[in-house]
């Protein structure tokens, strides 16, 4: 292992498991998502060597994508220290697992496995708004570190990246990783009533928690993928002052301010009376 934590991916080791296994998630997503995700994630997919027959050779990934938006994807054993991870992202690398899960976790893994990572991930790395928004969270994260405010940038990767969705002239649809990787979420999310999805705002997402034992009880919504450059471009630390002597909010919890967006029709109300 080098010192940046990557490794190769050595993608001739694979086994016939491993690949059978990228092949079952990759039938089951690549079905299920028309309709779901968003229109950028799934151009990003059909123009990236991502199919279903094994799983990708990161060679032949990097030649698209960095022809593209100038990332690369870098192999890693498994989650990279902190400082790592956004050194990465800053230097437009995105650190993915090289191992996939089991047959038997097919539906739930705690760590993030090569399929989450490449199929949840890279297809949005052929954005280039998306792209440039990564590498100004990655130097953000740098500077959240040394601020010691790394916890409420965590939530807005948490509310974005992995679990964001995005309004679209069809309505809402999915983006974040962490959903579009995921058979039973990418349902959850758009069709079941519990969740509140509600008016991405930056400071309400600095205050949330967010849940990584169990389907999302919020999700955020971007207008389009333009208010995430708006975020590349803002300043972080007065608005980490701003709400530091503020209480969290419980992730299933609405506050007074939220805009609610209405599940199927897109319009959104605000709570407050």
């Amino acid at each position: 292992m080098r010192d940046d934590h990557s490794i190769e991916q050595d993608w001739a080791g694979y086994s016939e498991t491993e690949h059978a296994t990228w092949r079952a998630l990759f039938a089951r997503q690549k079905g299920l998502l028309p309709g779901r995700a968003a229109d950028a994630f799934l151009n990003g997919l059909s123009r990236l060597p991502i199919f279903g027959e094994g799983i990708p050779d990161f060679d032949a990934l990097n030649e698209v994508l960095f022809k593209t938006t100038q990332w690369r994807l870098v192999a890693v054993p498994g989650l990279v220290p902190d400082e790592v991870f956004f050194d990465h992202l800053a230097n437009r690398r995105f650190p993915a697992a090289r191992f996939i899960r089991r047959p038997e976790q097919m539906d739930y893994l705690e760590e993030p496995d090569i399929f989450h990572d490449v199929f949840g991930h890279a297809p949005m790395l052929m954005l280039p708004a998306f792209a440039d928004y990564m590498q100004a969270y990655g130097k953000g994260g740098l500077r959240a570190l040394r601020l010691g405010v790394l916890e409420r940038l965590a939530r807005v990767y948490w509310y974005t990246v992995e679990f964001g969705l995005v309004q679209e002239k069809a309505g809402l649809r999915i983006y974040g990783s962490g959903i579009v990787s995921s058979r039973s979420e990418s349902m959850f999310c758009l069709e079941d009533p519990s969740p509140h999805r509600l008016a991405f705002e930056l400071r309400r997402v600095l205050r949330t928690r967010y849940r990584i034992d169990d389907f999302q009880e919020c999700y955020f919504v971007i207008r389009g993928f333009d208010q995430l450059l708006e975020l590349a471009e803002i300043d972080f630390t007065p608005i980490y002052r701003s709400v530091e002597t503020l209480p969290d909010i419980a992730p299933g919890d609405l506050s007074a301010d939220d805009r609610v967006i209405t599940r199927g029709t897109g319009a959104y109300h605000k709570t407050k009376s």
